[in-house]
């Protein structure tokens, strides 16, 4: 019995020893396949929420390609396409001047000009670009225009497009600035001197509508153009309206800076030859030549006899002209000269007028010169932590007309104007300074004074008898005290 019972006993610990392990593995399995399921629904919701994030950034990329972009800086405000092909900015440049003269004739009723407040430019812009490669640009005017031509208030100053094919062939189309000036092709925001030189103002075009091949090749350092227009008088700002003239006028320009991106002194020298060409048969309703107005933009010094002289052929301009900036100091100079057929009905003459003019500026306070205009290095901040950037200018320039034009009897004038009241010379130097008080804004100062060769006797014009054209004394000086607040953006 004892052994049965001890057998059996044995039999029964011997399952129990053996039971117990199995017992456990059985329960470690269980854990184990639940621990599977656990992960394997884990890893579902994670190949899910990361299909989700994969969906999330394709809408984003998506969406991205489609939304336009909102711009607004101190370089304009405007729209863009996702991909920037597409876009439209809206710029404007607003100029108010405070103007005095003294001791000039002019355009007041005590024969002197009038001095006050002007608006010189106010000049909202929209400009952008379709497709990546077509630029468009419009830009009224609702300041006082001081060109040659014109006295309106108010009008179109661009409106054009320019294709940029390649970098070297560009196509622009409508009214612009021709590419003939130097000083000229400066934005009217970055000029140094509130009012431009003769050559810009009184020789070469201002702004004509027509078309224009022109392109940068060698990497920038030589820009090419050639362009057809209706033709526009000396100084001239053509209407949007059809010609009525039907020969047009034929412009070409190149200009070099071979020394562009280096580390020469010579880098910021840049130099070229612009010329025209044309044909403008005047008559006694449209005579087809300009009057040439003094530095201070208010009244003319020189205009021909109304009436009874015009244009009678050929016009050719021609202009050499040259900058150099480096470091903080700055010069442009730049010839003009017009040769004009004219006539008077009885007698044919070719004129040639020219002027030139030389500027030179230096920054105070240390930034680099440019013909692009100025970034101070500290914006003025009234807590005196910034006083903005300045800048001083001196210029000097002169306008002179040919002798011929002042051809005269012993009684009577001759020529193509009176020489009693039209001066053959307006020689004007000029000072200032100019203080940037941040990208935008700038206040200008300058004094400008300019003497006269002859043009003195104009209460005398009508007079006759013998000595009428004798001792002809000059002009009284123009004396121009001008200030400006700019903003431009």
């Amino acid at each position: 019995m004892q052994f049965k019972f001890t057998k059996f006993a044995t039999v029964l610990l011997a399952s129990g020893i053996i039971s117990l392990p199995l017992a456990a593995h059985a329960n470690d399995s269980s854990e184990l396949e639940e621990l599977r399921a656990l992960v394997q629904q884990l890893d579902q919701k994670v190949k899910v929420l990361a299909r989700q994030g994969e969906i999330s950034s394709e809408e984003a990329v998506a969406a991205k390609k489609t939304t336009p972009v909102v711009k607004a800086s101190e370089n304009g405000f405007g729209f863009e396409s996702a991909d920037g092909k597409n876009s439209i900015k809206f710029k404007g440049l607003l100029q108010i001047d405070n103007r005095n003269y003294s001791n000039v004739n002019g355009l007041g009723s005590d024969g002197k000009n009038i001095s006050g407040f002007d608006f010189r430019r106010i000049r909202p812009t929209i400009e952008g670009t379709v497709f990546g490669k077509y630029d468009f640009r419009f830009t009224p005017e609702f300041g006082e225009a001081k060109t040659a031509s014109t006295t309106s208030t108010s009008g179109i100053v661009d409106a054009y497009i320019d294709a940029r094919f390649q970098p070297s062939f560009k196509v622009r189309a409508g009214k612009f600035k021709p590419f003939v000036g130097l000083e000229r092709l400066q934005s009217g925001s970055d000029i140094k001197f509130i009012e431009r030189s003769y050559v810009s103002n009184n020789i070469l075009p201002n702004r004509d509508l027509g078309a224009a091949i022109h392109g940068d090749i060698l990497d920038g350092k030589l820009n090419y153009s050639v362009g057809i227009y209706n033709g526009v008088v000396d100084g001239g700002d053509i209407t949007t309206v059809q010609d009525t003239n039907v020969d047009k006028e034929y412009a070409a320009r190149i200009f070099a800076i071979p020394f562009k991106d280096s580390d020469s002194v010579l880098a910021g020298l840049g130099f070229g030859l612009a010329a025209t060409h044309g044909n403008f048969k005047g008559s006694s309703t449209a005579s087809g030549l300009p009057g040439y107005k003094t530095a201070g933009q208010e009244s003319s010094f020189f205009a021909y006899t109304t009436s009874t002289v015009f244009a009678n052929g050929a016009r050719d301009r021609i202009s050499p002209q040259a900058y150099y900036y480096y470091g903080p100091f700055g010069v442009i100079t730049e010839y003009a000269r017009v040769s004009q057929d004219v006539t008077n009905g009885t007698k044919f003459d070719k004129l040639d007028n020219d002027a030139w003019q030389i500027a030179g500026s230096y920054l105070l306070t240390g930034e680099d010169a440019s013909f692009k205009g100025v970034k101070p290095k500290q914006i003025f901040n009234t807590d005196g932590n910034g006083w903005g950037a300045w800048e001083l200018v001196a210029r000097y320039q002169e306008n002179n007309i040919d002798s011929k034009a002042f051809q005269t009897s012993a009684t009577v004038a001759t020529g193509y104007a009176d020489p009693r009241n039209n001066a053959s010379a307006a020689k004007s130097w000029a000072a200032g300074i100019n203080w940037y008080l941040n990208q935008n804004v700038k206040v200008v100062l300058n004094y400008e004074q300019t003497s006269f060769v002859g043009g003195g006797q104009a209460n005398a014009a009508g007079s006759a008898g013998a000595g009428a054209f004798t001792n002809i004394a000059d002009r009284p000086d123009e004396k121009a005290l001008f200030t400006r607040l700019q903003l431009s953006y």
